[in-house]
């Protein structure tokens, strides 16, 4: 590990270091007056490619940072009602001042024409108009085709591979991270251009003192007050009778904004996502998190296959959600956010497969199949309040947040295994409720910043599990009873967080130090207990599968954080001293553990932009983890009807000790729409505990663990490279990702090692050239490769797994107003001699009343009415063959229109 380290570390300063030079200067007219907005650029001699270029300030200032192994190079300056001025010069760091002749601008005729990409300082803008197809209608419809920008399955948008940690309109945060609702439905008509602010601090307070490598998106609306939105009206025919609802309506004033949202659909359309945070702004900001369940108990699942969502979800759902933004003072510094949601839903699954397992030195090979049927019910609310003060001046921002979940899962399998033919009907129940309060504030005290952070959560999991009948069960070491007719593991987790702190910033040429103190506790305790059901009365299985478990853990810490920022570094360091103070205690087996342990865990970034369009970065940390209630129980515990889990009481606490390294290269071009990065990523992870699953002939685990040290390393690098050519109309980039994972195992107490390797290939494009039609399309090869070696020969193992799929959405305009369209979603998966092509295809038709913006659409999905998804999957232990049920062909009739 420290061999590669130490490579990619010569490499990357070998990077910075190769022939950079600097010019810099002034530009002024014949008069001596500075010329502001002057675009000065480097080029090599005789070659139409920009190295590097700079835009004059106010006071006709200029500096460009460039990599070039020529001798000479050319220099432009170009100013309006100024003569071009080309020079060349020698490549070395110089100071060059020019003064511009006069020289009338001649306009030939009144057009303007608006450039598709342009920067300023750390802000790109995309005018929307460059990248829109006659088809498209949103702006996520636009976004997906702007050349360094994704945006992913779940609505989060990415920039040159990162998640952003801010969405903005016209300057303002009315989602706090939960922007999938604006993304989906804001109508692409009302935006005037999307702007990345790179390196962006939210905190203004902390803006050029603590530096950020995170971009935001901002959304530049073309009137400063606008009422807006997108609303769809759908029905179809088949059985049950199809629907799709679709109304969100919205206002971006310059003091307040809301939008209301409401969907509902059971089309395997999943829309009750499109709440959940996925930006998440600075750590200055306080700490937010997605509500979630401790899902501890589970019964069987039928497989999700590797599809899209709309193909396979049979769904019942409605969504409703409202955010509402107002200024409170008449400087518009305090901001009031108030916000809620609600889901309903109802899903339906159903799957067959087929496991054959290896057989081992205890254990003859064997078959398992089961046809499962699942119901998943969800049924939650959350609401939220945030006041904010985000000023040069003062930073202020408290959010408290209250969700409910009223959430239930059903199962209905038959399972066939060596041992006997079952069938069982099992049954969760869990409520969940939470609570979340965040405070965040910064105080200027003469020269220096004050900040207190306080976070406190409460969660309450509650979960029940029933399965019916007992006999069903047959998990080793775990007799039903002869006359139990069914069994039920009940569960409760209660969880108190707080986490407080206090830091205090210097700041000196560029440099700020933030020395901190703070306190961290988590308190958890478990309950569980597994009884039987005999003629209405319950009876337990004893003291072994039972559960009364109380975790805490302490850490008071003190730290400093480093901060620097100039022209061309960023660098931020955070050295901090914990100390952590572990506590279980299981008083029904009068078993107290604890860990007190000082631990040293620094983190480090930094990131030098040089050439004007390069930025190359280098990061690592130190962390350690000391495991949570779900490692410390001893009792039995029946997380799903297929296993029981459980440490033993013996054990110590667990400690988890991870060292990872990585590096980045990123080239944003705007002037000539080009954009790529490369990553590589190393990590070491040390254990003092590893699981060791022991199975039985009919296919059920125990999973225990063994106080043993193991280790699992992680390396992998990726590339991606995208462009656009203005002249085809064509946004086009290729990603390539290579993983490799190797680590510690046990199985029915062999010990054995690992090696999985992943790569993948990716390629997307989308055109739009041809007034008649528009082409968007996405490729990606996937291929696995496991091997496990042993002593003992059953476990020596090496399987490959090979994947294929595309997505292709093509549209036609044979006349105006008129649009045919074709989807084609295909997805090949290859294991040993098994291989299954799963092929979807949809056509559409949709006529535009333009007057009205009114669309009018007639879609078939699934015409091949493929009903099964077949998939072959090889592991350690077994090879299974899955069959999904998916969504038959339907017809949909959709009114599509603006709120204006």
């Amino acid at each position: 590990m420290k061999n590669k380290i130490s490579l990619f570390l010569m490499v990357f300063f070998s990077i910075i270091a190769f022939s950079q030079k600097t010019i810099s200067g002034k530009i002024t007219d014949e008069d001596g007056i500075a010329i502001p907005s002057a675009s000065v650029t480097v080029e090599e001699p005789g070659k139409d490619a920009i190295l590097a270029y700079g835009i004059t300030n106010s006071k006709g200032e200029y500096k460009i940072t460039f990599t070039s192994a020529e001798s000479f190079v050319d220099l432009k300056v170009k100013a309006f009602n100024q003569k071009p001025l080309t020079k060349q010069i020698s490549n070395i760091d110089q100071t060059m001042t020019f003064q511009l002749q006069s020289e009338a601008t001649e306009i030939k005729e009144v057009q303007l024409k608006t450039k598709m990409i342009t920067a300023r300082g750390d802000t790109i803008a995309y005018d929307l108009k460059a990248f829109d197809s006659k088809n498209d209608r949103t702006l996520a419809d636009v976004m997906k085709k702007i050349p360094g920008i994704e945006v992913n399955a779940d609505g989060s948008i990415l920039y040159q591979g990162n998640a952003i940690n801010k969405f903005y309109v016209n300057g303002k945060d009315l989602m706090e991270g939960g922007y999938g609702t604006i993304n989906n439905s804001l109508p692409k008509d009302a935006v005037q251009k999307v702007e990345v602010l790179e390196n962006h601090q939210p905190v203004k307070m902390l803006q050029g003192k603590i530096p950020s490598d995170a971009a935001a998106i901002n959304i530049k609306l073309k009137n400063s007050v606008t009422m807006t939105g997108r609303g769809e009206v759908g029905t179809g025919f088949g059985d049950p009778w199809l629907w799709n609802v679709k109304l969100t309506p919205m206002f971006f004033g310059q003091k307040s904004q809301w939008v209301v949202n409401y969907k509902t659909n059971n089309v395997g359309e999943q829309v009750e996502n499109e709440g959940n945070i996925l930006g998440f702004g600075s750590r200055y900001e306080g700490r937010r998190v997605n509500a979630s369940q401790n899902d501890w108990l589970n019964v069987e699942n039928a497989m999700s296959p590797n599809l899209p969502v709309r193909r396979y979800l049979f769904n019942n759902v409605h969504y409703l959600s409202a955010n509402y933004l107002t200024n409170i003072d008449a400087k518009k510094e305090w901001e009031l956010k108030a916000s809620a949601n609600y889901t309903n839903n109802a899903v339906e699954r159903e799957a067959y497969s087929q496991t054959d397992f290896f057989a081992t030195s205890d254990i003859p090979a064997s078959r398992v199949t089961t046809n499962i049927l699942n119901n998943f019910y969800t049924d939650k609310v959350k609401g939220e309040l945030i006041f904010t003060k985000n000023a040069k001046k003062g930073f202020f921002k408290n959010t408290t947040s209250f969700s409910q979940f009223w959430n239930a899962d059903r199962a209905v399998v038959d399972r066939t295994d060596p041992i006997a033919n079952r069938n069982g009907s099992q049954a969760i129940e869990s409520p969940t409720s939470s609570f979340q309060n965040s405070l965040s504030t910064i105080i200027p005290w003469k020269e220096k910043m004050v900040n207190v952070l306080s976070f406190v959560s409460y969660q309450n999991d509650s979960q029940k599990l029933d399965i019916t009948p007992a006999t069903y069960l047959n998990i080793p070491g775990f007799n039903p009873g002869g006359a139990a007719e069914s069994v039920r593991q009940n569960l409760q987790l209660k969880t108190f967080e707080a986490n407080h702190s206090a830091n205090i910033g210097f700041s000196t040429k560029g440099w700020t130090f933030t020395p901190e103190l703070g306190f961290n506790y988590k308190m958890t305790n478990l309950r569980s207990a597994l009884t039987n059901y005999q003629d209405g009365e319950a009876f337990g299985y004893g003291f072994d599968f039972d559960n009364d478990l109380k975790y805490t853990t302490a850490t008071p810490y003190a730290s400093v954080g480093i901060n620097y920022k100039s022209d061309s570094w960023m660098l931020y360091a955070n050295v901090p001293v914990n100390s952590n103070i572990i506590q279980a205690e299981d008083p029904l087996r009068n078993v107290s553990k604890s860990v007190n342990k000082v631990t040293f865990e620094p983190n480090l970034f930094a990131q030098y932009s040089f050439a004007s369009f390069f930025k190359a970065s280098l990061n690592g940390n130190i962390s350690n983890n000391f495991g949570e209630v779900n490692t410390a129980y001893s009792g039995y515990l029946m997380t799903s009807p297929s296993g029981l889990n459980a440490m033993a009481a013996e054990n110590p606490i667990p400690e988890n000790n991870t060292k990872s390294a990585g590096a980045r290269l990123e080239y944003r071009n705007p002037l000539n729409n080009l954009f790529f990065n490369v990553n590589y990523r190393l990590s070491d992870n040390r254990r003092n505990l590893i699981s060791s699953p022991t199975r039985n002939a009919a296919g059920y685990t125990v999973i225990e663990y063994l106080e043993q040290e193991n280790n699992t390393t992680n390396s992998g690098y990726s590339a991606e490279i995208g462009k656009y050519f203005p002249k085809f109309k064509t946004n086009a980039s290729v990603s390539y990702s290579n993983n490799t994972s190797t680590q510690d195992a046990y199985l029915n107490s062999d010990e054995y090692k690992s090696k999985n390797n992943s790569q993948s290939v990716g390629v997307k494009f989308n055109n739009t050239y041809f007034s008649w039609m528009s082409i968007d399309y996405t490729l990606n090869f996937s291929r696995t490769n496991q091997k496990n070696t042993s002593f003992v020969s059953q476990l020596n193992s090496e399987n490959s797994r090979s994947g294929f799929n595309h997505n292709l959405a093509a549209f036609f305009y044979p006349l105006e107003n008129h649009t045919l369209g074709f989807s084609w979603d295909q997805v090949n998966t290859n294991a040993a001699s098994q291989k299954y092509n799963n092929g979807f295809y949809d056509l559409s038709y949709q006529f535009t009343w333009s007057k009205k913006k009114i669309d009018f659409e007639l879609k078939w999905m699934n015409i091949a009415n493929k009903k099964v998804f077949e998939t072959y999957d090889i592991n350690t232990t077994n090879i299974t063959y899955t069959r999904v049920l998916l969504r038959p062909s339907q017809v949909m009739f959709t009114v599509k229109f603006n709120f204006k």
